[in-house]
């Protein structure tokens, strides 16, 4: 979508086309309300600071669309193919480090009771992993905070793809 057409569309239309990227009422509400923007970076740097900080239950609701780093994002919606095609940007998977990533999703859900978010797009495999390993020793408080950021960052990836000059 060209963001002269986003700047004019209705606000359900453009609520729907921000939903693939983040299904945060709060945050769609503040980025349609912002319009119209007069370039792109205005539209991705509004994104990036809309609805900080997010709630428990907004981070919540949002992870439940999200599939364990790793994982194939089930279905065809324009969500299911963003998340498939950032996974795709990961390359093969080394046998070790996918069960590696494999077992610490598992610690990682046993520790914070929610499958552990990263912006894929851009890292291999083994950052993710290392990553991971990182962060299992946070505490929930200190992942809150990065979690809120990780999906912003999936966000704005994700409406650069959808939304041009």
């Amino acid at each position: 979508m060209l963001l002269e057409d986003f700047n004019a569309a209705g606000r359900a239309e453009a609520a729907d086309t921000l939903r693939p990227c983040l299904d945060i009422d709060r945050w769609i509400e503040e980025i349609v309300d912002s319009r119209p923007f007069g370039s792109s970076a205005s539209l991705l740097d509004t994104a990036a600071r809309a609805a900080e900080p997010f709630t428990g239950q907004e981070v919540e609701a949002a992870l439940a669309h999200h599939p364990r780093i790793g994982e194939r994002a089930a279905g065809n919606s324009t969500e299911a193919r963003l998340s498939q095609r950032e996974q795709a940007g990961l390359g093969a998977a080394d046998p070790a480090v996918a069960a590696a990533i494999a077992e610490g999703n598992r610690n990682y859900e046993e520790k914070f009771g929610q499958v552990f978010l990263i912006r894929a797009a851009g890292r291999s495999r083994e950052e993710i992993l290392a990553a991971l390993t990182t962060r299992l020793s946070h505490t929930p408080e200190q992942e809150q905070a990065i979690i809120g950021q990780q999906l912003r960052e999936i966000a704005v990836l994700r409406l650069e793809g959808l939304i041009s000059a």
